[in-house]
């Protein structure tokens, strides 16, 4: 990824962090997780040097939702930013704020993720200068200290960021080329009570509506 874009931040570096995705979050034995496990309580697979026992059969194990989970690199932002370097397990009087900032922090990276696709969509370029603002903005949060981080609504700036990206979805639909039709062609025909039309017509509107892809 280019540094230059800012996505370089937005991967996760799973060596710069103290494993937060493997503490924080609450799971329930589902197809995703083979066991229940609490928030705040360190999964039974995690090593001292903060590894993953069972990293590479996590899908194997049943622990699907591991394999496919992306902190879009908020966990390093958190432990070497926020708390500059400091281990949770080494300074344990961080833990429990180091845990409540980690899924705002989570949830500020995703949107720095989608507010940074949105802006390399030509048909959004109108927005772009919004876009970049709410950018700058999300991404000056990310660098508040733990306080301001636990009490920031962040519910509150995802409504901002997704009504945003609302216009971007709407503005690259409209223009998206229209598919070209080849020749009519005969054939079987479907009758309702009031007219007869052919089998397989295309229903009013044309395709579903498509929005700013999701990552995965």
């Amino acid at each position: 990824m280019r540094a230059c874009d800012g996505r370089s931040v937005l991967t996760a570096d799973c060596g710069s962090c103290f494993a937060l995705c493997c503490v924080v979050p609450a799971f329930a034995v589902s197809a995703d997780f083979a066991l229940d496990k609490e928030a705040g309580q360190p999964c039974p697979n995690l090593q001292a040097d903060f590894g993953c026992g069972i990293h590479h059969e996590l899908r194997e194990e049943g622990f699907a939702g591991c394999a496919a989970y992306d902190c879009f690199g908020a966990g390093q932002q958190v432990v070497q930013v926020t708390f500059n370097g400091r281990d949770w397990r080494q300074a344990p009087q961080t833990a429990e704020q180091m845990f409540a900032v980690f899924p705002v922090m989570r949830q500020l990276h995703e949107m720095l993720w989608y507010l940074t696709e949105a802006l390399a969509l030509e048909p959004a370029r109108v927005l772009h200068p919004e876009l970049r603002a709410l950018r700058q903005e999300t991404q000056r949060l990310t660098h508040e200290n733990a306080d301001v981080l636990v009490g920031f609504d962040v519910v509150a700036r995802r409504q901002q960021v997704g009504e945003v990206l609302r216009r971007v979805s709407e503005l690259v639909r409209a223009g998206r080329p229209r598919r070209q039709e080849g020749p009519r062609q005969r054939g079987p025909r479907r009758c309702g009570p009031r007219r007869c039309e052919p089998a397989g017509r295309r229903p009013p509107g044309g395709e579903p509506a498509r929005g700013v892809p999701h990552r995965r």
